[in-house]
């Protein structure tokens, strides 16, 4: 696991490489790598997870002369890969995972990515040929980002997370001037775009070529196609099987694991399986000091008793929020709405502090299994009924009559004029047709997933050198849930059979809550949060940009102050998540500026 980056068919100083480094560094402390050649650089801050003792990148071999890999992840079948290629004459260094990498590519070109079973994002510089080229591959689910960005005459950067990119000369911090309304629709960026103009992520599953001066070029932009299955829908018994054998494989770990545990079904189950591998399992749960609604320490302790882990009850005092937002959105690199954000900042950081270096996480069972009630809804609308509206407005932190009674009439005209996400949201979703099941979840684990989801979980774990590790979201694990019947992926269904024998009843009878901040309550008069939200939305900030009209702002807040609610908090706390992140990047483009 680590953070990554380079530049090609284009220059790069070595002062320049440095800060690139540093911003990542967080991510990959044990070890820096470096490597530079006219007109490209290869780099690596490492997080020594699999063979710490070895692993040097970027990774070299002997029999693949001129092929130089970088490694972002943990390859989960590498010891079957070994044995392959040291059939083929390859000899290896160490039992890194990441060792093979050269071998690869030198035996089956961009392809290699195709054999790989784990989660990644890889760059390998094949030297070997007149013209250089640089290859980039992603994981099928996309749970490690890579960002670049293409500038002229194919000059092309890249690094693993947006602040480390920025500090490239050439890449440019210059907001999209929708983002606002991308932030209120949609909680953050969807599909390849980021916040800030010209700087992209690859899509999940994706491989890209740049040669030359060409610029990057996608090979493929999604998961590679599987085979059709013809054996029997698979059971509840057999998601428990292929679980069971996902979070057995995923503990297999050179250094001191955990499990992230709510309370909840999805990181009960990932807990309860895990001690049976894991003697004694460690395991984390967050909340907050005083009395909040919503808390679920006492579900947490129950799981953690039925399996007999050591758990560890993380106390956050909400004193702390304010700062530890400012840092959770710089981490972040782009604006991410959801207040579970700041949660999975500190719980990361406890779990950094207690000595554990990976963490199992239930994150990707919603999505595969149907969990929210968005989804419930929206199956349940009649036939002929267009329920893409009411599923988008569930997918925003501020339904449209609250956006549009908070724009300026001016900024109302240009989302009117360019579309606002909500809009692609509905249109794609229209799309589908009568099949709406398979459609959704398509669109909940190929579009929101890897971009709401999964980058903010690579990033606020590595933000704390931790790697968080995800059984649902395996592709053994995907694949099932796939071929799942309609009914057995809907409400989670499976799960809960699943879960009967492993879990407290409690967790079984409870309602779906999701791990995050009791945000109302620290909205409401004298609250924690108050204050923070009120100086950021200020009426003399707002007015700069005229995107939002400040009365309007004002008045949600004393409409929340009045009647507490979530809907209005989470607007409340989106303006304010975006107007910090607006901050935060042109604070990261001066000090690169600076260091230049």
């Amino acid at each position: 696991m680590c953070r990554i980056f380079g530049s090609f068919a284009v220059a790069a100083t070595g002062a320049e490489l440095a800060t690139v480094s540093a911003r990542q560094r967080h991510g990959g402390p044990d070890d820096r790598g470096l490597r530079t050649g006219r007109g490209w650089s290869l780099g690596c801050d490492r997080l020594a997870v699999t063979d710490p003792a070895g692993g040097t990148q970027p990774f070299t071999l002997p029999t693949a002369p001129g092929v130089l890999a970088v490694l972002n992840g943990e390859i989960y079948n590498h010891q079957e890969l070994r044995g392959q290629l040291t059939g083929r004459g390859h000899r290896f260094p160490d039992r890194c995972d990441g060792s093979l990498l050269p071998a690869l590519y030198t035996e089956f070109g961009p392809a290699f990515a195709d054999r790989l079973d784990g989660m990644f994002a890889i760059a390998v510089l094949d030297l070997s040929e007149r013209r250089p080229r640089l290859v980039l591959a992603v994981d099928g689910m996309g749970m490690k980002p890579l960002h670049y960005h293409q500038g002229p005459r194919g000059a092309l950067r890249f690094a693993s997370e947006i602040p480390a990119l920025l500090a490239f000369d050439g890449v440019p911090a210059a907001p999209r001037e929708e983002t606002l309304d991308t932030v209120l629709s949609t909680r953050t960026p969807f599909g390849t775009e980021t916040a800030l103009r010209d700087i992209r992520v690859l899509p999940p599953g994706s491989v890209a070529v740049a040669r030359g001066g060409e610029g990057l070029r996608m090979l493929r932009c999604g998961p590679r196609a599987s085979a059709p299955r013809t054996e029997p829908a698979p059971s509840a018994a057999d998601v428990l099987e292929t679980l069971r054998r996902e979070v057995h494989r995923l503990a297999d770990v050179d250094l001191p694991l955990c499990a992230l545990t709510s309370g909840g079904l999805d990181s009960g189950l990932v807990t309860a399986l895990a001690a049976e591998h894991t003697e004694p399992l460690h395991t984390f749960h967050l909340g907050y000091r005083g009395r909040w609604p919503g808390a679920e320490h006492t579900y947490a302790k129950a799981v953690a008793r039925r399996a007999r882990t050591r758990h560890h009850q993380v106390a956050l005092h909400p004193a702390e929020l304010p700062s530890l937002l400012t840092r959770t959105v710089r981490h972040l690199g782009q604006p991410n709405a959801d207040p579970i954000t700041v949660s999975t900042y500190a719980l990361f950081r406890a779990v950094r502090e207690a000595g554990f270096t990976a963490a199992l996480t239930g994150d990707g069972a919603d999505e595969l299994f149907g969990g929210y009630d968005r989804i419930r809804t929206a199956l349940a609308a009649p036939a002929g009924a267009d329920w893409t509206a009411a599923y988008a407005d569930a997918l925003a932190a501020a339904p449209r009559l609250l956006r549009e009674w908070l724009y300026t009439p001016e900024y109302r005209a240009f989302i009117a004029e360019h579309g606002s996400a909500a809009d692609r949201v509905t249109a794609e979703l229209r799309a589908c047709g009568t099949e709406r099941a398979g459609a959704l979840q398509r669109f909940e684990t190929r579009r929101r997933l890897p971009a709401y989801h999964l980058r903010r979980m690579d990033h606020l774990s590595m933000a704390w050198a931790v790697e968080a590790r995800m059984p649902f979201c395996q592709p053994d694990m995907v694949a099932l849930a796939r071929r799942l019947p309609a009914e057995l992926r809907t409400g989670k269904r499976a799960l809960y059979e699943a879960g009967r024998g492993l879990l407290p009843a409690a967790t079984l009878r409870r309602p779906k809550q999701p791990f995050t901040l009791p945000l109302s309550a620290m909205l409401a008069v004298d609250g924690p949060l108050l204050w923070t939200l009120r100086e950021l939305l200020s009426p003399t900030r707002l007015r700069r940009t005229g995107q939002l009209r400040a009365d309007r702002v004002q008045a949600l807040f004393a409409r929340h102050a009045e009647r507490p609610s979530d809907q209005d908090a989470l607007a409340l706390w989106a303006l304010g998540v975006h107007e910090l992140w607006t901050d935060v990047v042109q604070g990261l483009r001066v000090s690169a500026d600076r260091a230049a």
